[in-house]
């Protein structure tokens, strides 16, 4: 191989390939649908499901392999329906349980597998299981489906541990009893309307596997877990000293702090043992995906072993710093880890949660990124983050395994950083003092036609969050066909993808003169070769190669061309 043959360059092999045309959850590209910023069909400014079913063809022809749509349950949506009050039924924003079926028609006419979000750690406080615990007795079968806990102190007036809430604040509430007095505490991880389920019950096993039959049975391909890491909670509810995050992980490991109680406790993994053996059941090669913030890349794992999980977000990838040595290394721990259990991995640069990559990319820092971003705060440099993120999708795309892309990943749309603070939505804001913005910037509702009411995303030019002027250049319309566009690109490397088998392919990292050390991320997979530069300036390209796809222009002549900081490629040996 001729790049093996230049001077003091090595190929070391780290993943072997798989064979084409196994389980199709394996190497899937999945998109993401919020669908309250999808696409809305009723002009109320709320995406809806039978907007979601209208836009499917874009997905289709964008080449993606299945849809994960975020919650479209009944919810008082206090926490943009992850806070869910039926799960058999679609919230009236949305549209009907007809509509959902309608919508698994279509994908199914096109081609596509269709996952549904579950949130299994906590429900709505309007759920109907909660509505009868308020009223029951400490210690009654109400209340144990979920966690009440006395308070400490001589009156029960202090909750009874330090927990904090994700969103900010404490992670118990006080409730009244029906005489009027002050009663329990229960716990929310999450928001004041999110109580805390108690999965040490067999009622509440019992009625989620019954959920998955439900939505299985009208056709769903799998699940996303919503907080998978956290059903079980260490049943001691002793006081810990560390601030529970989901996406920075916590402060376990920390001097004097332990491992956060409430999350990766033992006792989930036996509930995803039973789950499996549900959509075993079912004909289709149905999939879990879980949403499981482990702290380290063999405790993701264990969450796909080969009787559990079918996926696990690689959250440790996109998190990574942008930089050629941090990357192999997750790369490389990422994949290890996962084929010890004999799975895929499974990769991700943004979703719902974080401020998404096109601006992540921009800032001084880069990785996770802050929770949200203001009018007020360090504003990122957009053109940088728009060339690295370009690139850091090729990177992703290229990798063995599985790739989610969230909505608008593929426009190149960037986050609202100037979104008004009255307008946000997210309880992160308030919960937090105000202190973090949330995540209502990477949730704006999608540009699809640039000279067109709320471009083109509702008819009436209505929109739940304000879309910034600017997005009509990002607009699915104006970058369809338009050679270079990020849209363009995006669909050229999926169909590349789907040609070359890179999703069950191999990945051997190119080391040396040509590697890591010089700001070059390289590595080959089946027979394409994959380089991103992240160093500060242009390196030369090997003689040889076909360039096949760039996120960027090169430099130099045929022959002579360099590859320009932060721009990737894929490329094959000529002839």
């Amino acid at each position: 191989m001729l790049i093996e043959d230049t001077p003091d360059v090595r190929t070391t092999l780290i993943h072997r390939a798989d064979s084409p045309g196994g389980q199709w959850w394996r190497s899937a590209v999945i998109y993401q649908v919020y669908p309250r910023s999808f696409a809305d069909s009723g002009g109320d400014g709320i995406g809806d499901l039978p907007g979601v079913t209208a836009r499917l063809g874009h997905l289709s022809r964008l080449g993606v392999d299945a849809v994960w749509l975020s919650p479209f349950y009944t919810s008082p949506q206090h926490d943009a329906g992850y806070d869910v009050a039926d799960y058999r039924q679609v919230d009236p924003l949305f549209g009907t349980l007809e509509d959902a079926d309608a919508l698994l028609a279509r994908a199914r006419t096109l081609g596509l597998r269709v996952l549904v979000d579950l949130v299994p750690n906590h429900t709505s406080d309007e759920h109907a299981w909660f509505r009868a615990a308020l009223p029951a007795p400490a210690g009654s079968g109400e209340r144990a489906r979920y966690i009440f806990r006395d308070g400490r102190g001589p009156d029960g007036a202090e909750a009874p541990n330090n927990w904090r809430s994700v969103f900010g604040g404490p992670a118990w509430t006080r409730v009244t009893d029906a005489d009027g007095t002050p009663g329990q505490w229960y716990l929310h991880l999450f928001d004041v309307h999110q109580p805390d389920l108690n999965w040490e019950n067999e009622e509440v096993r019992a009625e989620f596997e019954a959920i998955l039959r439900f939505w299985l049975d009208r056709g769903v391909d799998g699940f996303r877990v919503d907080v998978a890491h956290g059903l079980v909670k260490d049943q001691g509810f002793e006081d810990w000293a560390g601030h529970a995050e989901m996406i920075a992980g916590d402060d376990a490991g920390a001097e004097g702090v332990g491992p956060a109680p409430m999350w990766d406790q033992p006792g989930v993994h036996e509930i995803y043992r039973r789950w499996h053996q549900v959509l075993a059941s079912y004909d289709g090669d149905r999939a879990l995906v879980a949403e499981a913030w482990a702290d380290t890349d063999e405790a993701m794992a264990r969450y796909i072993r080969p009787d559990e999980m079918h996926q696990a977000f690689n959250f440790d990838f996109l998190c990574t710093q942008w930089s050629a040595p941090a990357l192999k290394h997750s790369i490389t721990e990422g994949l290890a880890a996962c084929d010890s259990v004999g799975a895929p991995t499974t990769w991700v640069l943004s979703n719902h949660d974080v401020v998404r990559a096109t601006t992540r990319l921009g800032l001084p820092t880069t990785g996770k990124g802050p929770n949200g971003i203001g009018a007020d705060d360090p504003q990122p440099d957009a053109e940088l983050g728009a060339r690295r993120a370009r690139a850091a999708a090729l990177l992703m795309l290229a990798l063995p395994g599985s790739a989610y892309i969230y909505q608008g990943e593929e426009l190149g749309l960037p986050e609202h950083t100037a979104l008004p603070d009255d307008a946000r939505q997210d309880p992160a804001y308030w919960r937090s003092g105000y202190t973090e913005k949330g995540r209502d910037g990477c949730r704006v509702p999608l540009p699809w036609e640039a000279d067109a009411p709320a471009f083109g995303f509702s008819p009436t030019g209505a929109s739940w969050l304000p879309q910034p002027t600017a997005w009509a250049a990002f607009a699915l319309d104006a970058q369809k066909g338009v050679a270079g566009s990020s849209y363009e690109l995006f669909r050229k490397a999926l169909r590349l993808r789907r040609e070359f088998d890179l999703g069950t392919g191999s990945l051997a990292w190119v080391e040396g003169s040509w590697g890591p050390e010089q700001g070059l991320l390289v590595f080959t997979n089946r027979q394409v070769i994959v380089a991103v530069n992240i160093s500060d300036g242009p390196i030369p390209l090997p003689d040889g190669l076909d360039v096949i796809l760039a996120s960027g222009e090169l430099r130099g002549e045929l022959g002579h061309q360099a590859l320009p900081a932060d721009t990737a490629v894929w490329a094959v040996l000529e002839g």
